[in-house]
């Protein structure tokens, strides 16, 4: 990135760099030089030819590129949360009351004859798209597919003018996605990127973009890019449900409403993480954590054994709980703490039943039951070693809420082990290389 200042111009690989000096930005293609003096900005092509210069303003100050009195800005982002999720839905409802995404640049005719949906991310972002796979095919019927950035265009993957392909990236910068949708572009499909960062090259190379103006997420394992990541996800599957007209619009607007109640409930859970953080802190020397979910909940169970892994540096593995008596049940022993995302026993109920079986298979094997349960349901109860509520939500939504103890679990989990929070071992905010 160029900050473009007052006699003073500069370059940086993010403007929270030079937020402190300008807001003033100027966003740099692929092989373009960028000569910077005290008067002014250059930018030309590598083969010396100019390169038209596109400024844009960033829309935040330095103070949310700082700490503001938290240990760590994960825990500064965790906090940001229900703010974030606001900010996503900002201004997506017209005066008709109908869905608008302004900055979707493909034409409704378009997207009306899209008999495909491919999302393609990586890591914190891939678990995003598992879940938006729920929403798109639940709202929209049409066929989607979700797929590890890095794998995507090694499997020669079928597209056409009729694929719309979701590439998600906190960045923008991910180098895998940003070849999986040039790839993708190739072959003639669509591309719709969710970004949070403005002027970055994956936005810059898809047809049209939805921005999650969750500002900036300093810290390497990403929590508030997640929420504003599913957030955009959702809105887009409502879109999409409108402009083919699978969706009713008081429909719609019934799941706008829903949506809008997220902060308040995100803020809700953010405000009963005391006795996680305790539970957190007398785990620090379990050599091992597994996490179960189903439907929604088994990316989110993905989501909570990466974050521990990225955090705490020790084993955790997510499974889908329909696959425990396929395998894994055989890793469960004495003490070993299970973290099990339970679905709504109103929205899902043969699957509560389920994964209450479970539960009850794991503890008779001497497991440690951590259970994350929606307000009132009762049927848990008897089989949680410990219990964590979460607001009652729309089963589709229950990600946005599910999440947040799993995100304050690994962080306190890894400060009680003396872990560089913002900065795991081995990690970088941005995955530049393939």
């Amino acid at each position: 990135m160029v900050g473009v200042g007052d006699g003073e111009n500069f370059l940086a690989s993010d403007v929270a760099a030079f937020i402190a000096h300008t807001r003033r930005a100027v966003e740099l293609g692929q092989d373009q030089v960028v000569e910077l003096r005290t008067d002014g900005v250059t930018v030309t092509n590598f083969d010396g030819t100019p390169a038209e210069i596109r400024e844009y303003h960033v829309d935040w100050d330095a103070s949310a590129a700082e700490k503001g009195g938290y240990d760590y800005f994960m825990l500064k982002e965790i906090a940001e949360q229900p703010k974030a999720v606001a900010d996503t839905l900002l201004g997506r409802i017209g005066t008709d009351g109908r869905l608008t995404l302004d900055e979707l640049r493909i034409p409704d005719q378009v997207l009306r004859e899209v008999d495909k949906v491919v999302v393609v991310a990586c890591g914190t972002a891939f678990h995003a798209g598992m879940i938006a796979k729920y929403a798109i095919e639940h709202w929209t019927r049409i066929p989607c597919e979700v797929e590890v950035a890095s794998e995507f265009r090694y499997r020669d993957p079928i597209m056409d003018d009729r694929t719309l392909v979701i590439a998600i990236s906190q960045s923008g910068e991910t180098m895998d996605t940003l070849m999986a949708l040039r790839h993708a572009r190739e072959q003639g499909a669509k591309v719709l990127a969710i970004c949070n960062t403005n002027g970055s090259t994956i936005p810059r190379e898809s047809d049209a973009v939805l921005y999650t103006h969750a500002g900036p997420e300093v810290a390497v394992a990403s929590t508030k890019a997640f929420l504003t990541q599913l957030v955009a996800c959702y809105l887009v599957a409502l879109y999409l449900g409108q402009v083919r007209g699978t969706k009713w619009g008081d429909e719609i607007s019934s799941v706008i409403r829903e949506l809008g109640d997220a902060p308040r409930q995100v803020e809700q859970v953010l405000g009963t993480m005391e006795p996680v953080r305790a539970l957190a802190r007398s785990l620090a020397d379990a050599p091992a954590v597994l996490f179960l979910g189903r439907h929604v909940g088994h990316p989110v169970a993905l989501e909570g054994a990466l974050k521990l892994k990225e955090l705490a540096y020790m084993h955790a593995e997510g499974f889908a709980a329909g696959e425990l008596k396929h395998g894994p049940i055989a890793l469960i022993e004495e003490g070993l703490p299970v973290v099990v995302v339970v679905p709504s026993p109103r929205g899902r109920s043969i699957l509560h039943d389920k994964i209450v079986s479970n539960i009850q298979e794991i503890r008779a094997r001497g497991a440690r039951t951590i259970v994350i349960a929606e307000e009132g349901d009762e049927a848990v109860v008897p089989y949680a070693d410990h219990l964590i509520r979460i607001p009652a939500t729309p089963t589709l939504l229950q990600p946005l809420v599910s999440t947040v103890p799993l995100q304050v679990f690994a962080c306190e989990l890894a400060t009680a082990k003396g872990h560089e929070v913002d900065q795991p071992r081995n990690l970088a905010k941005s995955v530049t290389v393939e």
